[in-house]
């Protein structure tokens, strides 16, 4: 077993922890720095140095270094991950003509390899900038959320003030206005037995006035539009429109000029 050169008093932790485990792994390989370099493509100088805390050794030599040793680079790889954030300034200036190869000086005492493993789950302060990632990606998130809350809310109250002008639920269809809505009524003038009908009603005795509607009345507007006199739309409501034109009707025809249609003007209308 090689015996190692004792590490900086000073190194810190977690460079220390990553460098005692690569020590112990190239120990229960076997293998000496050069057997390693003609396993791997790292030359015996660059083991010396990551071995000896000189240098960080780059994530495919670790996994290297797993892979020879047959050992499970995930823990490895972890630890050195720990180990990079620590390096800029855990790295005290060493010997660089001092390698940790077995044929190291004998009189060295190895190093004890007892440290101490890093709970992973207790991770180091992050740098200042992934500090300031984290920070711009949260604030993101939070904005975000924000945003589409924001826009829900204006939608939702959109909607109630929509409904409370209107008197109607959030999910009953818009009512069709009255003009665009086709009558259900027509006028199919035809004369029969001496008479004329419309084909909506055959009434001669329905007293009808201002407010009246239904097909006797859309009946008189299609007798009203026969005679020229225009009622405006056949759409069975007694409005003034109507009145206006049974008026003339009434006062052409030599009958009181009420707006009203009674069984004379029924008769004036079917004759």
């Amino acid at each position: 077993m090689s015996r190692w050169k004792p590490l900086p008093a000073e190194l810190d932790p977690r460079v220390r922890q990553l460098v005692v485990r690569l020590r112990r792994l190239k120990d229960h390989s076997g293998l000496n720095v050069r057997q390693l370099a003609a396993r791997t493509e790292y030359s015996p100088k660059s083991w010396e140095r990551y071995f000896g805390a000189r240098a960080l050794p780059p994530v495919p030599a670790v996994a290297a270094l797993a892979r020879v040793c047959g050992e499970d680079p995930t823990r490895l790889l972890a630890l050195r991950e720990v180990a990079a954030e620590a390096w800029p300034t855990a790295v005290p200036d060493a010997d660089p003509d001092t390698g940790p190869d077995a044929d190291a000086n004998p009189e060295q005492e190895p190093e004890p390899d007892t440290e101490p493993d890093i709970v992973l789950s207790k991770r180091p302060p992050l740098s200042p900038e992934r500090r300031v990632l984290r920070i711009a990606l949260v604030a993101g998130s939070v904005t975000l959320v924000l945003v589409v809350v924001s826009a829900v809310l204006v939608t939702v109250r959109l909607m109630d003030g929509r409904d409370a002008g209107t008197g109607r639920s959030s999910t009953a269809p818009l009512a069709t206005p009255a003009s665009a809505s086709p009558s259900p009524y027509s006028c199919r003038v035809e004369r029969v037995g001496g008479h004329w009908y419309a084909g909506n009603s055959r009434t001669q005795q329905e007293n009808l006035a201002v407010g009246s509607n239904g097909p006797d009345v859309a009946e008189a507007q299609c007798l009203l539009r026969r005679a020229g006199i225009s009622p405006g739309g056949i759409d069975g409501m007694f409005g003034p429109l109507t009145e206006h034109a049974v008026k003339q009707f009434q006062e052409r025809a030599g009958l009181d000029a009420d707006g009203m249609v009674g069984p004379h003007t029924w008769k004036a209308l079917r004759a």
